[in-house]
This record gives C-alpha cells, structure tokens and sequence, in this order.
C-alpha cells in the first residue's frame, strides 16, 4: 500500500468522477452505457428540427433514442439520422420512420413498423424516413383559404356593424319579443287543446267506429243472394206489367195502344167542356123555376 500514494489517490478519483459524469450525461440523454444496443440509420430530406438525444417511439412506445445526425454534403437534401434502439426491437422490412411535431415545438421519431414476418432490417441497415408536420401542415393548407375569406368576412362584418347601428333594430326587437310572448300564449291555447278537447274528441271518433264495428257486422248477417232474388223477381214483375200495357188483350192495354178510344174520349171531353160554357151562357135553357108555374120560352 505504500505505493499508492496521495497522487495516485487523486488520479484515481478524479478518473472515477469523469467516468460517473459521463455515465450521468449519458443517462440524461436517454443513453444506458450498460445496456446492449443496436442502431441503424434512417435518411431524410428534412429533419424540421430533430435533435441528438431525441426519443424513438414505436407504438406509442419509446424504443430508442437519436444518437447521432450527418449531413450529406455531396448529395444536399440527404440528412442520415444514426438511432440506437433496443436489440430486441423487430424492424421488418417495409418498415419507414416518421418525423411529427407537436403543439409545442417538439420533434419526435415514430417507427411505422410493416407487417412482415419473415424479412427484417439488419443492425446498421438504412431506413426511409418522411416528414408529417401533422396539425401544422393542415394549418399551413388552410392559410390561403383564410386569406381568401378575409375581404368576405370584412364585409360581413361592415354589414353587421351598419344592422346593429339602424335605428330599427330596437322595433325589431321588440316586436319579435311580442311575437315569443304570442306564441307562448298560442302554445299554452295549444296545452289546453291537447289535454282537454283532443280527449272528447278521440272518445267520439271511437264511439264512431265502434258504430261502424257495428254496421259492418249487419251488412255482414245479411243474405245478399236471397236479396238479390227478389230484386230479380221484382223486376221481372215489373217487365212483365210493362209488356202488358204494351199489348191489346186487355183493358189498360187497349186504352193506352186504342187510338179510336183516345179519340172518343178526346170528342166526349170536348162535348163536356162545351155543355159547361153554354151552361154557364144560358142557365135558364136547363133550370126551370117559377112562382105562378108559367113558363119562360
């Protein structure tokens, strides 16, 4: 022990604090330095941002951090992001790595792992990446059309100002608060309606049909074809009167087809007319009445 002297001591100590400020950097990073790792690279056209130490989601789930980032200067636009991953991490080919930004400002890296069981990227393999700005690109799109909307919405609101400021408005107003005022009392006639006469009124309709139930079963019970016979025989009757005023062999046939009958009795309701004018003329030709008994020629 003697050859450990105060110097050595120090040395010793002073290496010991450089390797525990190391591993507490590291650590803060996101870095285990005891922890087995793989990486692989990831290239972009625009990073938006993304720094070293940046986390690695998969799913949701951190699965890494950003190690490291190159530029490519002989092929400008090409920016390689060095990732360090967990070795049990599965990156199926197909698979691609997204860059989103929050509200906030932050940049994160989402691995979009592809459904590929049987190939794989292998430790220190290339990975395409692509930028998803997500809300703030939608917001940078919607910018021309706000900008388009801004002399429309100033006329509006020139339009709403020179509403509010017509003298009018107030009558307006007040008249459309009348008009709620009526309609509660029409809704309130309306309650009333409801509750009281639409009631006495479904019982009549009800009663109605009840007398309709009613009717229909009568016109049921009754026996249609026996009617029907009747019906025939009645006009069977009535065709066979009709063809006996038609004929000749009998009295009120020959006085509705006897032309000669007609005319007698034409000439004897002419005769007949004529008595009573001359007996209306000279009444004493027929009625002889006097006190002594002579008689008036």
């Amino acid at each position: 022990m003697k050859y450990i002297t105060k110097e050595v001591r120090i040395g010793i100590a002073g290496i010991a604090a450089l390797f525990i400020l190391i591993y507490g950097i590291n650590y803060l990073k996101g870095i285990n330095m005891f922890k087995s790792s793989s990486y692989f690279y990831v290239k972009f056209q625009d990073i938006n941002g993304l720094t070293k130490s940046s986390p690695v989601f998969a799913d949701g789930f951190r699965v890494g951090i950003v190690r490291d980032l190159y530029y490519d200067y002989t092929k400008p636009g090409n920016v390689v992001a060095e990732i360090d991953v967990d070795p049990e991490l599965r990156i199926p080919k197909g698979s691609s790595a997204e860059l989103t930004s929050d509200m906030l400002g932050g940049i994160k890296m989402t691995l979009l792992l592809a459904n590929n069981p049987r190939e794989k990227y292998q430790v220190g393999d290339t990975i395409p990446g692509n930028l998803n700005n997500g809300v703030l690109d939608k917001a940078a799109d919607m910018v021309p059309q706000i900008e388009q909307m801004l002399p429309k919405l100033d006329s509006i609101l020139a339009s709403l100002n020179t509403l509010l400021g017509d003298p009018a408005l107030p009558a307006t107003l007040h008249n459309v608060e009348t008009m709620t005022a009526n309609m509660a009392v029409t809704t309130r006639h309306l309650q009333d309606i409801m509750s009281n006469d639409i009631p006495q009124l479904t019982g009549k309709l009800n009663t109605i049909g009840d007398n309709f139930a009613q009717i229909s079963g009568n016109l049921k019970e009754i026996d249609y074809a026996a009617a029907m016979q009747k019906v025939d025989s009645t006009l069977a009757n009535v065709k066979m009167i009709t063809d006996k005023l038609q004929q000749k062999d009998n009295t009120v046939g020959l006085l509705l087809n006897d032309p000669a009958l007609y005319n007698n009795l034409s000439a004897t309701t002419a005769n007949a007319a004529s008595l009573l004018e001359d007996l209306k003329s000279h009444p004493k030709r027929y009625v002889h009445f006097s006190l002594f008994g002579k008689k008036d020629k």
